[in-house]
C-alpha cells in the first residue's frame, strides 16, 4: 500500500484515539512522519507501535514555542512536511449557567486557537501542493447537552478550513476537515465511570443510523483519502465521518 509513500506527515494528538487512529493508516500507506502528544507515555508506546518512521515530539499545542518547535524538528529530521493533521483536542462539558471563564478560555485554547496557530506555525515548513487535514465534530451540528462550549469551538474550526483554503490558493495547499461522531477513543475514560464505559458505548450504537460506534481506523482511511492525490479536486471541504448520526439520527 503506497498511496503515502514518501509523504511525511506531522499528527498532532497522535498518541492515542483519533489521532493515533491516522498516523497508523498514514503508516500502512507509505507515510512517515511525527506524532505530537503531552502524555510521554502514551506517546512513547504510540511511537513504538509506529516504528522507526515516525518521530515522537513531547509537546502542548496550546503553546505557541512548543509548536515552532514541533514543525522546526520534523523537517530537520525528515527535510519536508508534505501534511499536516491538526488533531489535537478534547471535549469539554458544560452549560452556559455554569461553564466559568477559565474553562471557557481553556477550551477555546485547545479546540479552536491550537488549531489556527498549528497551522501557522506549520506554514514555513510546508510543501507547496500540501494538505492540512483538521478535525472537527458532528456536536457542531447538533446541540447536545452541555457540549455547546465545544461544538461552537468546532464549527470554527470546520469554517476555517474554508478559510484557510482561500488564504493558501497561491501555495496549492488544499485544507479540508473531518468531522468524526461518536468514537471508540480514551476519552469515554473522562466522562464515564469504567464499569459503565461498555453499557454507554452500546447505547450509543443503538441510536447510531449504522448501528456502531466510530473506530479510529474509520478516520483514518479517511485522512489517508485527504491526504493522498486522489483528494487534489478536495478544498475547503468537511466529510462527516459518524455513521449518519448527524444527518439521519432521529
Amino acid at each position: 500500500m503506497s498511496k503515502l509513500k514518501n509523504k511525511v506527515a506531522v499528527v498532532t494528538g497522535g498518541n492515542s484515539g483519533i489521532g493515533f487512529g491516522i498516523a497508523e493508516a498514514f503508516k500502512s500507506e507509505g507515510a512517515a512522519g511525527a506524532i505530537v502528544g503531552r502524555n510521554h507515555l502514551t506517546l512513547e508506546l504510540a511511537a513504538a507501535q509506529l516504528g522507526n518512521d515516525f518521530i515522537a515530539i513531547n509537546a502542548d499545542v496550546t503553546n505557541l514555542a512548543d509548536l515552532e518547535r514541533v514543525f522546526k524538528d520534523t523537517a530537520e529530521k525528515f527535510g519536508k512536511i508534505d501534511v499536516l493533521v491538526a488533531n489535537a483536542g478534547a471535549g469539554t462539558t458544560g452549560t452556559v449557567a455554569d461553564v466559568s471563564e477559565a474553562d471557557y478560555n481553556k477550551t477555546m485554547d485547545l479546540n479552536l486557537k491550537s488549531v489556527y496557530f498549528t497551522v501557522q506555525k506549520a506554514l514555513p515548513y510546508m510543501n507547496d501542493g500540501g494538505s492540512i487535514i483538521l478535525i472537527g465534530s458532528n456536536a457542531a451540528h447538533r446541540a447536545y447537552p452541555s457540549f455547546g462550549l465545544y461544538g461552537a469551538a468546532k464549527a470554527a474550526v470546520i469554517f476555517l478550513a474554508k478559510s484557510f483554503s482561500n488564504d493558501l490558493l497561491a501555495r496549492k495547499i488544499r485544507v479540508n476537515v473531518i468531522t468524526p461522531g461518536t468514537t471508540d477513543t480514551p476519552a469515554f475514560d473522562k466522562f464515564v465511570p469504567v464499569e459503565q464505559i461498555d453499557a454507554v458505548k452500546t447505547q450509543f450504537a443503538s441510536v447510531m443510523p449504522i448501528g456502531r460506534i466510530g473506530q479510529p481506523s474509520d478516520i483514518g482511511k479517511t485522512a489517508v483519502l485527504l491526504a493522498s492525490e486522489e483528494s487534489s479536486f478536495l478544498l475547503g471541504t468537511e466529510i462527516l465521518v459518524d455513521g449518519g448520526m448527524t444527518y439521519l439520527a432521529k
